[in-house]
């Protein structure tokens, strides 16, 4: 009888440990079970339930729409999947911006109902006193910085951030804010790739990019666009290393010809 393997989970010290070591942290996003399985399976460090499940399964048009019971729902099927990653759950939109009791209440849905190992937010400065309420009652968050859907409107759309010194500056700056508010690592999405390095050089903490350039301590991609399943855009940022779409219409054409023609069900196929 062959023995089961253990797997050992990712925790914020094995991520912590990683990026002293320098080994490359690994991250992807997924919504449901089945993905998550995979995912999971295939060694990836931490799953990312993202809000871009906004554009990605629900249809939308932006992350905007998306709900704390949303998101509660998805990053349940998720946590269930999933026996080694660290299980991250996005903060959708206006469920930590009120106020940092708002933030806090709503991240803990997260951990308590959801099953999450940790919460992201977006924004810099602005959110610190939320990241430290919720390190302070035993909540990991990861901030993200750069392009953040959330302010999409505010942005003037999907642009690289941080082109100019004094908006660089700034995002430098929010980092380490962030970092001394607790904040265990920080996704780093759309910016120079030189600004990328300095800011992972300066910070303590794990940077995950995301469009940041290779010097990043990680990556991080939206599952569906790297396996070549959402096709309404691709940002230069995304490798397709599949085109499940064109498989998936050819089997599903290959289906309804066969039901049209009576070749499916076969023999072997009934009872």
């Amino acid at each position: 009888m062959s023995k089961e393997v253990k797997l050992n989970p990712v925790t914020l010290s094995v991520i912590g440990n990683m990026k002293r070591k320098g080994q490359k942290i690994t991250m992807l996003t997924a919504y449901d079970y089945p993905t998550a399985a995979v995912v999971d399976e295939a060694g990836v460090d931490l799953i990312l339930v993202g809000d871009s499940l906004g554009m990605a399964v629900l249809g939308y048009d932006s992350t905007l729409p998306v709900t704390m019971e949303d998101m509660i729902h998805h990053t349940r099927a998720v946590a269930r999947a999933v026996k080694r990653a660290m299980v991250i759950a996005d903060m959708p939109f206006m469920s930590y911006q009120i106020s940092p009791e708002d933030a806090l209440r709503n991240a803990g849905r997260l951990m308590k109902e959801a099953n999450a190992h940790a919460v992201k937010l977006e924004g810099g400065r602005e959110f610190a006193e939320a990241v430290r309420r919720m390190v302070a009652s035993g909540i990991p968050v990861m901030g993200h910085l750069g392009l953040t859907p959330q302010s999409v409107h505010q942005l003037g759309g999907y642009k690289v951030q941080g082109k100019e010194e004094s908006a660089a500056r700034r995002i430098l700056e929010d980092a380490k804010i962030l970092e001394e508010a607790g904040a265990f690592s920080l996704v780093l999405e759309c910016v120079p790739a030189g600004l990328g390095e300095e800011i992972s050089k300066a910070l303590r903490i794990p940077t995950i990019g995301i469009g940041g350039g290779v010097h990043c301590d990680g990556q991080v991609l939206v599952v569906h666009d790297m396996l070549g399943m959402f096709e309404r855009f691709t940002p230069k940022f995304v490798k397709k290393y599949a085109a499940l779409n064109t498989a998936m219409r050819e089997a599903v054409g290959q289906y309804v010809e066969e039901v049209r023609q009576g070749v499916f069900p076969g023999k072997e196929h009934s009872f």
